[in-house]
This record gives C-alpha cells, sequence and structure tokens, in this order.
C-alpha cells in the first residue's frame, strides 16, 4: 500500500505540474482581458515566451541553482547540468514541476507592466527573473538553503512566487512610468485626477480567472502526499478566494453604489494568493480570516497604487501578487494549526507564540530584499541599453501592429477601442498625442482624409443654407468624434453600423506573408445636419480627431439640405435644429 500510495501521488505530482502550466493560459487571459485590444496579441505573445524562455533559462542555470547541492552556507544551489550529463538519474518530475512555478513568476510581471514595454526588453528581464532571480530565493526556501533550515514555511509560494513577481512588478511599473494619459497634470505639473482605462473584455479576464482558480488546485495541491492533506488543502484553497471575493463584492457595492466585476474577480485572484502559503497548516477559520483580509486589501492595494504612488498597473498585479504574497506569507505565522493534517506548526492565534511569525516576517524582508535590488540592478541596466519603454507612437498605435505586425488580435471582429479624450488631458500629454498621431502617419494630413461634395437642389433664395454631413470612421474612433462634435455644440446626430471595403494603391496588408484580400469591414457612419455651425469647423475637427494616416481612417461627403421639419412642434429649417446644434 506504500509503494502503491507513493506511486500514486507521483502521478498527482505531473498532474498538478500540468494544472499549474495551464495556468499560464488563465494569466494571458486575465492581462488581455483587462487590458485594450490593441494591445492583446502583445500580451499573448510576452504570456508564450514566459514559458518558453523560462524553459531554456531553467535548464541552463535556473534549476541547478534551486536544487543544485547547497553551498555558500544555503545561499544557493551548486550549478549543474544533469540533465544533460546524467539523464538517466536526473530529477525529472521535480525539473518539469518547479520549471512551471518558474513561469508563472515571471508572467506575474508582465500584467503590471502591460501596453508600454518594448517585447526585446520583456524578453531579457523574464529571461533574468527565470535563471537568477526566482532561483536563487526559491534554493533558500524549498532546495534546502538557510530560510528552510530555520523553519521558514511557504507551501506552494505566496513568498517565493507571488510576492517576488509583485515586487518584480511594481518596481518594473515604476521605472517604466505610467501609460500615455493614466494621469492628468495640472499647470504646475501636479496629478490632479486619475484616469482609467477599462478592460476590453471583461468576459475574457473572467474565463482567465476560473482558469486559474482551476489551477490553484494542482498549484497548491501537488505537493500533498496524503489523501487527507489534499483534501484539506482543497478545502482552504476553496474558501479563502470565495470569502474574499464576497468581502470586495460587499464593499464595492457600499461604497460605490454598484457591485465592481474587475474587482470581484482580482478579488478570487487575492484570495488564492494569500491561501497559497498557508494552504497546508490552516484550517477552515484560518482560511475565512485570511479570505477577509485578502478581499480589502486588493481594493486598498488598487488606491494606493492610484492615488499615493502613481503606479500605473492595468491588471492589479501589485494589488494581487504582492501586498497579498506578503500577507498569505504572514499568515503562516497567525493562523498555522495542528489539526490541519499532518502539520506540526502552531501560529500565534493558535498557542504557537512569535516565534514561526517571526521567522515568516524574516522571510518576507530577505526574500523582498533580494527580489528588489536584483530586479532593480535589471531594469537599470535594460534601460540604459536597449530601451525598457516602447516609443509614445507605438504606445497610442498599440503594440500589436507596432511591435508584431499585427493590424488586429480579432480580425473580423468589430471591437471598440478605450481611446481616450485629449481633451480631458493635461496639455502636454494632449500635444504629445496629437504630434505622434500626426507624425505617426505616411500621408499629409490633407490628403488623409477624403472629402467629396455630392450636392443636391439649390435651396430657394433667401433661405438659410442648411448642410448635411455625413462621416464614415473605426467604430473605435466613434467617442472621440462624438465628444469633439459635441463641444462645437452639435448635440444631435444619428449613428449607423455600416459594412465597406477598399484598397489603397501601394498599401497592402499582410498576415503571415500572404497579402490580405479585400473583406466587407464594420464601419459607423455619423450624420449630422447644421446650420448654425459651420460645415468647414465640423469638416476640419472630423479630420483632426480621426486621422492617424493609416488605411481606413475614414471620408467625409457634405450634401445640402433643401428642408428640414420638426415632426413635434412643426417647427421648419434653422427654428427645427436649433436642438440639435
Amino acid at each position: 500500500m506504500e509503494a502503491y500510495s507513493s506511486m500514486l501521488f507521483g502521478v498527482w505530482f505531473l498532474i498538478g505540474a500540468a494544472l499549474v502550466f495551464w495556468m499560464q493560459a488563465g494569466f494571458a487571459m486575465v492581462e488581455a482581458g483587462f487590458t485594450r485590444a490593441k494591445n492583446t496579441g502583445n500580451i499573448i505573445m510576452k504570456n508564450l515566451m514566459d514559458f518558453c524562455i523560462g524553459t531554456v533559462m531553467f535548464i541552463v542555470l535556473g534549476f541547478g541553482l534551486m536544487f543544485g547541492e547547497d553551498c555558500l552556507f544555503g545561499l544557493v544551489g551548486r550549478p549543474t547540468l544533469g540533465i544533460f550529463t546524467d539523464y538517466a538519474n536526473f530529477d525529472w518530475s521535480n525539473f518539469v514541476f518547479n520549471l512551471v512555478f518558474c513561469a508563472t513568476t515571471a508572467t506575474i510581471v508582465s500584467g503590471a507592466m502591460a501596453e508600454r514595454t518594448k517585447f526585446i526588453s520583456y524578453c531579457v528581464y523574464s529571461g533574468i527573473i527565470s535563471l537568477v532571480i526566482y532561483p536563487i530565493e526559491a534554493h533558500w526556501i524549498w532546495g534546502g538553503g538557510w530560510l528552510s533550515q530555520i523553519g521558514f514555511h511557504d507551501f506552494a509560494g505566496s513568498c517565493a512566487i507571488h510576492m517576488v513577481g509583485g515586487i518584480c512588478a511594481l518596481i518594473g511599473a515604476k521605472i517604466l512610468g505610467p501609460r500615455i494619459g493614466k494621469f492628468t497634470r495640472d499647470s504646475k505639473g501636479k496629478i490632479k485626477k486619475v484616469n482609467a482605462f477599462p478592460g476590453h473584455n471583461i468576459a475574457l479576464g473572467a474565463l482567465g480567472v476560473f482558469i486559474l482558480w482551476l489551477g490553484w488546485y494542482g498549484f497548491n495541491g501537488a505537493a500533498a502526499t496524503s489523501l487527507e492533506q489534499l483534501a484539506s488543502i482543497f478545502v482552504t484553497t476553496t474558501i479563502a478566494p470565495a470569502v474574499a471575493t464576497v468581502t470586495t463584492m460587499s464593499y464595492t457595492w457600499i461604497k460605490y453604489g454598484k457591485p465592481d466585476v474587475s474587482m470581484s474577480l482580482n478579488a478570487s485572484l487575492a484570495g488564492l494568493v494569500a491561501i497559497t502559503a498557508p494552504c497546508d497548516v490552516t484550517d477552515a477559520l484560518g482560511a475565512i480570516i485570511i479570505g477577509i483580509v485578502s478581499g480589502f486589501l486588493v481594493v486598498f492595494g488598487v488606491w494606493l497604487l492610484d492615488n499615493k504612488l502613481r503606479v500605473d498597473d492595468p491588471v492589479g498585479a501589485v494589488a494581487v501578487h504582492m501586498m497579498n504574497g506578503i500577507w498569505g506569507t504572514i499568515a503562516v505565522g497567525l493562523f498555522a494549526t495542528t489539526s490541519a493534517p499532518q502539520s506540526e506548526l502552531a501560529g500565534l492565534f493558535y498557542g504557537g507564540g512569535f516565534k514561526l511569525l517571526g521567522i515568516q516576517l524574516l522571510g518576507v524582508l530577505t526574500v523582498g530584499a533580494w527580489a528588489a535590488v536584483t530586479i532593480t540592478i535589471a531594469f537599470t541596466v535594460i534601460k540604459a541599453t536597449i530601451g525598457l519603454r516602447a516609443s509614445a507612437e507605438e504606445e497610442i498605435v498599440g503594440l500589436d501592429r507596432t511591435e508584431h505586425g499585427l493590424p488586429s488580435a480579432y480580425s473580423g471582429f468589430n471591437m471598440l477601442e478605450d481611446d481616450f479624450d485629449t481633451d480631458e488631458l493635461d496639455d502636454e500629454t494632449a500635444n504629445l498625442i496629437s504630434e505622434t498621431l500626426e507624425a505617426a502617419g505616411l500621408a499629409s494630413l490633407d490628403e488623409a482624409v477624403e472629402v467629396e461634395y455630392a450636392p443636391s437642389q439649390i435651396t430657394a433664395a433667401g433661405k438659410p443654407r442648411m448642410t448635411k454631413i455625413e462621416i464614415l470612421c473605426k467604430e473605435r474612433n466613434l467617442e472621440k468624434l462624438k465628444n469633439s462634435l459635441m463641444k462645437l455644440g452639435i448635440t444631435g446626430m444619428t449613428v449607423s453600423h455600416v459594412m465597406g471595403c477598399g484598397v489603397q494603391k501601394g498599401a497592402p496588408e499582410y498576415y503571415r506573408g500572404v497579402a490580405l484580400e479585400p473583406a466587407l469591414l464594420p464601419k459607423i457612419r455619423v450624420d449630422v445636419v447644421v446650420c448654425k455651425v459651420p460645415v468647414q469647423q465640423v469638416i476640419d475637427t472630423a479630420k483632426k480627431v480621426l486621422y492617424t494616416g493609416h488605411i481606413g481612417d475614414g471620408k467625409i461627403f457634405v450634401y445640402d439640405v433643401e428642408q428640414v421639419v420638426k415632426i413635434r412642434t412643426g417647427e421648419e429649417d434653422f427654428a427645427a435644429l436649433q436642438d440639435v446644434e
């Protein structure tokens, strides 16, 4: 039975590794869903390369530093290439399991630095995390290093993975700076407003959270050695995120009048992160308390980064992983109990005194310091050499197109992008956006939007001239166009979904080296009729708002209108238009 049990849990160990690998898909979906559509392909590519680059780095050096023979007083493992030199006796299961954990650490950083990081720079620092940063601190905790020798407990990685990834994310996002338009400054340069960039696909983000929650049962439970311990881990891994989500939902409902969807989704992840370290040594009551604190902590973390630290974290990675990674590690020293299967630890609230809590705090401080120092050096060197941040043009146009030559990650779908209104930004940022958009095109502004006049019959002498202006544009630009027209005094407009196609000579688009054939694409048609507002002013405004210099910016058609009648009042012509312009 003992041999059978050992074999059974050996198989479960590898199944758990597969579940942790599947979490890579969850991270990709969460990050893509919580950011803007124009960067989706870039984010998918980063999550793919986290694992692939991490595998290479872990083979070359990472695994040896983590599980090699202990040296330098427990600070590092001795590098080894046993996977090549002694494959027959190599620890295959341990390698695969810790490889997927390593990739998770690097992936956390992606979300906080999304939408403005150069892809080559991302590949470099992701490789550094997998090569050196994660393996050395993980050796301290799981590889027989000095922290494990003094009794530090982190069963599945609140500290080793999530806190470290979160610290790297915080420092990276701070060095990188906020996305264009995230913060509005006054004339003195002081930030007066935090602007929100809603994720483009909340359903995709929710799918990612459910994938991660499923994968977390392997993340936390794969190292279990008995059925009782595994079942207990599943219980605590279920309770903590559920309670955290209810807490956040209730808090945001009370505070904002509506339950916040994206914050509640992040709360589920926060509860999972916090229970990861104590999942095997806590009971149901401890898991409930850990979840409640996580629910409040994730909301506080997002507020702290936006309003005090002024760090732009698009997906909330720092609040979820760093803050709850710290909390989960400390929670071991508070809620560990010998009533949990195979647990020999007792925390402060279960009669164990302050010793375990002190060890946990020491681990948080030392591992945190290691991660902070090493990643700061890495980011500083990258910034000074190949550069860390994408250009303003690349950021505004979108990293899918500029970094990967991908016109859209949603070809064939009609996506409404979250574009900010430059009139709501400070002058410096608004000018930067306008200048960048003009510089991005190959054609001049006058050539970018074609204006065609198609006059109807001439109006009778003495009647005011009324003009219909028809604007064809991309749907993603609708909000900007609507806001700009309303600022001219036009409050009445008709918006229609239409389909169209066209080919611009000398500028074909390709996918995987094959020229794309013309196809009907979704467009928006905006119709307005003006009398008091100058026609040329409407045309100039539309040209300024819609111009990017790329194919499909749109067209404007201008028609004379013979008569306008308001049905409700019977007013005609000039009088009939006064409530819409």
